[in-house]
């Protein structure tokens, strides 16, 4: 199987499968989180199988669909599926902050560091900006869920933040050009 389309169908099934079956449910939560999860779930098994390797962001965010979900199930109260995307968000800028402490380089040149050949400055200013877009996405996600309808929060965690993030990146792209590492 061409690993791009794993890759999309793997990142995308999931989140297709769990709207289909929100709207199809008349918005219902609870009847859309298990096939989520389990979809999740499959798709995290099925890259590695194919594989014989998971990437650590989907492995978490497999981990916290799970988690949340399931205690959103179990609790019947959304308030922990609401609260994902903020604890996700704070844990990954609290990540990107301290860990740069235990290593000589910005957190998320150690994660992705091969793929985009910048300059340690540049590193810093880009590990810096995404510490700025996680804690935001985390702010609006609680201001989103405690003030609008469950639809609405839905619709901006499956449409609103990959658009935010997706502009985010676009502007980071001058940044990458000038910090990058000429070949020699």
């Amino acid at each position: 199987m061409n690993k791009s389309l794993l890759k999309f169908l793997s990142n995308v099934g999931p989140l297709a499968i769990f709207l289909y079956i929100y709207y199809d449910s008349e918005k219902s939560l609870t009847t859309a989180l298990p096939p989520l999860i389990i979809a999740t779930i499959l798709a995290v098994g099925l890259v590695w199988i194919v594989e014989k390797k998971i990437a650590f962001i989907p492995l978490i965010g497999g981990f916290f669909i799970a988690l949340f979900g399931s205690l959103t199930i179990y609790f019947d109260n959304p308030i922990f599926i609401y609260m994902k995307p903020t604890i996700v968000n704070i844990l990954i800028g609290l990540l990107l902050i301290f860990g740069g402490y235990f290593s000589k380089e910005p957190m998320l040149k150690k994660i992705i560091g091969d793929k985009v050949p910048m300059t340690i400055e540049g590193w810093k200013i880009f590990n810096n900006r995404w510490v700025v877009l996680v804690f935001f996405l985390a702010l609006l996600n609680e201001i989103v869920w405690r003030t609008q309808s469950e639809e609405f929060w839905v619709n901006l965690k499956v449409w609103g933040s990959p658009v935010i993030t997706a502009i985010f990146s676009f502007f980071q792209i001058k940044l990458v050009k000038k910090y990058r590492l000429k070949k020699v």
